[in-house]
């Protein structure tokens, strides 16, 4: 009997089992019908992923929470984004077709097979011993994050407010320990203006990828562009501190009785207003820091802690009330504010509409073509027109009394449709010379334009008599003004204005030391943090390079050991041969100098040691044809750093060469030589190598290069100056041999013209230096028969005689 009792209430339980399964499998497919994200987003099932993400958009757009007041948008739209981001993955999608399954661990809608077989997956051994799958919260549907946003919107938006992004993913433990402290702090820092953002790791991992984000959970801060970590403790305080952290440093300056005045009278160099922050509390508050942090561009923000003993004078000059927070904003007036706002709970939106409301100066000076841009908009068909009026004007102190009265006429005729503003000249020349017409102002000019298109055209007009400030200037420039706003077409000029210099930027060695600074931190927070498995590959990578570079180094070494007495005899020779060397061409032409009284003395007289002047001599009907080939012919040595080229005009300095062939010779000798030399006189094309230093020259005499190469040639004129050098120094005969000298060098001509008949005796000018180049291959060798001279003769200018 006892064993037929038990037998019943088995069976009774194994039938309530039975029909609960039967009911729980009838929901789940019920939900499943109810649930189609098809249906939700009103597309058919053989709809195209195009359709899908144009029905996606479109209902985006219409259930927003922040369009849409119907009390069940929120829930609504998380439908929406969960349908699309079902139908949008082909997987999901197929998975939902066959099986009803839109998720592998999703709330609702699951088919009765996969519902079966989830208990046995539910739990699996790996190297975190077992993992629970989760649920994601419908929450955070309006946070996940994909790839494109991230680029498109979320980069580009950490320049105006710091990001906290969660990485996470489907089976992780850790992530649901997290998820509490990661609610609470979304709730307490979006309110005041933190970006929130999750990133699923198996949904999009292009993105986890390009944040560095490779396990779950993770978080991850996000300010200019820039990724950080978060490595302490999940608690609410160090989420908070290290938002704060990720904001710069010098946000927000500390005033006090001490420096109130400098702060407030700094506005005319940084062109920015002022605003003072008085609150109980000795720190700044974050709200307070992330305000300035999205407005850092327009305003300079102050704080002043009211409970500390540095800021009685302060509290009482302003009549500043301790029991609640008080913002004062000051322009150019230091004295007086121009807006107050004082609330008890101070709001993220009525800080932003505050500040908003006074981002500029009451005349702001242009800076930057983005404050220009915001000031003087270009006209829209759809919007009232606006008209900016510039002062051109400069930061002498000379012009600041009409810089005061430009002020004071903005401050008493402030209209919606008027732009005051000014600019220094000295700082923005383009944009002054294209409203002046390229005519300097003397004194300030006051300009009215009205911007027409991106690309800068203008229709502007001149006030004329400038600006002094005076009471006539502001009534006739009060006068022009009521005159535009009655007939839009009283500006008759139009210009096109080039972009401006942006003056507050920072130079480039400030740039450079912030990004090295950025790129250092990265790599000691990569150090510290990372795990050494992520870390091996790069640590190879080093190591690899400094192993390839120190053996490099180190067999370099020893080869040179090895090779060091052929080097350094290698090294003594070209020491000695340095005179030699020849270097490609740095130019593609020649710097020819002309010998003058001013350049004689330092390219000749006091011409370095081992440089060498190569010097051609020329006349007036000569110089272009001779130029031109002398630089052809010594093109090719002109990269030598010992040799200087040069030119003599022989038509004003005639008497130059017949001194220096005399000063060449001795005695009888000379005056030989010097009367048969005067009687030619012709020394157009000869050229010298000319050595200040050891005070000796080699001479190019012009050959002529006919059918017959043999009758004449600079070897042989060599020759014959190196054979007179030596008679002249036979102290026997001299004047004999000088005699026959003249007459062998006069023999030797008429035999060169035997043939070539007068031609070798009057020389064409451009066949005068056809042998120049051989010249200057045996001057760079040292073959050339040197001329000595005890001293080089005076450079006269002989165009004045007579």
């Amino acid at each position: 009997m006892r064993v037929w009792r038990t037998s019943r209430q088995s069976g009774k339980c194994a039938a309530f089992l039975a029909i609960f399964m039967l009911i729980l499998s009838a929901q789940l497919v019920k939900t499943a019908s109810e649930y189609d994200p098809y249906n939700v987003l009103g597309v058919s099932r053989s709809a195209s992923q195009a359709e899908i993400k144009r029905a996606y958009k479109r209902l985006a757009r219409e259930w927003h929470p922040d369009k849409n007041k119907d009390p069940s948008a929120e829930d609504m739209f998380i439908k929406i984004s969960k349908s699309y981001e079902i139908l949008s993955n082909e997987e999901r999608r197929s998975n939902f077709d066959r099986f009803g399954q839109m998720d592998e661990n999703q709330p609702f809608g699951q088919s009765q097979h996969h519902g079966f077989r989830s208990f046995h997956n539910s739990f699996y051994f790996d190297e975190s011993f077992f993992h629970f799958p989760r649920n994601r919260d419908f929450s955070d549907s309006k946070y996940m994050l994909r790839l494109a946003q991230f680029n498109n919107e979320v980069l580009p938006d950490s320049h105006k407010r710091p990001y906290l992004i969660k990485v996470t993913s489907e089976w992780c433990f850790a992530c649901i320990h997290i998820e509490p402290v990661w609610k609470e702090t979304v709730q307490e820092l979006e309110p005041l203006g933190v970006g929130i953002g999750i990133v699923d790791l198996g949904f999009d991992r292009a993105l986890a990828k390009q944040l560095g984000a490779y396990r779950a959970p993770s978080i991850i801060g996000v300010v200019n562009g820039r990724v950080t970590f978060f490595h302490q403790a999940v608690v609410r305080e160090h989420l908070r501190q290290f938002v704060d952290d990720l904001l710069p440093q010098k946000l927000v300056m500390k005033i006090t009785d001490d420096n109130y005045m400098a702060f407030l009278e700094n506005w005319h160099v940084e062109n920015k207003p002022r605003l003072l922050l008085f609150d109980q509390v000795p720190i700044v508050p974050l709200l307070y820091k992330l305000t300035a942090f999205a407005f850092r561009d327009y305003v300079r923000f102050g704080f002043v802690d009211q409970g500390g003993t540095g800021s009685t004078r302060l509290l009482r000059q302003y009549n500043i009330n301790t029991y609640a927070p008080t913002m004062l904003l000051f322009k150019e007036d230091t004295v007086k504010p121009v807006d107050v706002i004082q609330a008890r709970g101070m709001k993220r939106q009525i800080m932003d509409e505050f500040v908003s409301n006074n981002k500029f100066l009451q005349v702001p000076r242009l800076v930057s073509q983005q404050l220009f841009d915001e000031l003087c908009p270009v006209k829209q068909f759809h919007r009232r027109r606006k008209y900016c009026v510039l002062l051109i004007t400069g930061d002498d102190p000379a012009y600041l009394p009409a810089n005061k009265a430009f002020l004071d006429f903005a401050s008493a005729n402030s209209k919606d449709v008027l732009r005051f503003a000014y600019v220094y000249q000295r700082q923005q020349q383009p944009l002054c010379q294209a409203l002046l017409q390229n005519q300097g102002a003397h004194s300030a000019q006051v300009v009215i334009l009205e911007r027409r298109s991106q690309a800068g055209k203008v229709l502007y007009r001149s006030v004329s008599g400038g600006w002094n400030g005076s009471e006539e200037d502001k009534y006739h420039l009060h006068e022009q003004l009521e005159l535009l706003q009655k007939d839009p077409t009283y500006l008759t000029s139009d210009a096109t204005l080039p972009e401006l210099n942006n003056e507050m930027a920072p130079i480039f060695i400030i740039r450079w030391m912030n990004a090295a600074y950025d790129y250092v931190l990265q790599i000691y927070d990569d150090l510290l943090y990372s795990n050494w498995r992520e870390m091996m590959p790069i640590l190879s990578l080093i190591f690899s390079a400094l192993f390839i570079v120190f053996g490099t180094v180190i067999i370099q070494a020893f080869s040179d050991a090895r090779k060091a007495p052929k080097r350094l005899r290698k090294t003594v020779k070209a020491i000695l041969n340095s005179h030699t060397m020849i270097r490609p061409p740095k130019k593609d032409f020649v710097e020819v100098t002309e010998l003058t009284g001013i350049t004689y003395t330092s390219n000749l007289v006091k011409l370095r040691p081992g440089h060498i002047n190569v010097v051609l001599v020329l006349t007036n009907a000569s110089k272009s044809a001779l130029l031109r080939k002398f630089a052809k012919e010594v093109f090719s040595f002109s990269g030598s750093q010992t040799l200087h080229f040069s030119f003599l005009n022989a038509d004003k300095h005639r008497h130059w060469m017949p001194s220096l062939l005399r000063l060449a010779c001795d005695g009888a000798q000379s005056q030989s030589h010097s009367d048969d030399e005067e009687e030619s006189s012709n020394y157009m094309g000869y050229v010298l190598a000319l050595n200040g230093h050891k005070k000796y020259f080699c001479l190019f005499r012009p050959v002529f290069t006919g059918d017959d190469g043999s009758d004449s040639s600079s070897d042989t004129s060599f020759s014959s100056d190196s054979r007179r050098k030596s008679r002249s120094k036979s102290r026997s005969s001299s004047h004999s041999r000088s005699r026959s000298h003249s007459r062998e060098d006069g023999s030797g001509s008429r035999r060169g013209s035997s043939r070539g008949s007068s031609r070798a005796t009057s020389i064409e000018v451009h066949h005068k230096l056809d042998r120049l180049g051989l010249w200057m291959e045996r001057l760079m060798e040292g073959t050339l028969p040197r001329i000595h001279v005890p001293a080089w003769p005076t450079l006269v200018d002989d165009t004045t005689e007579g």
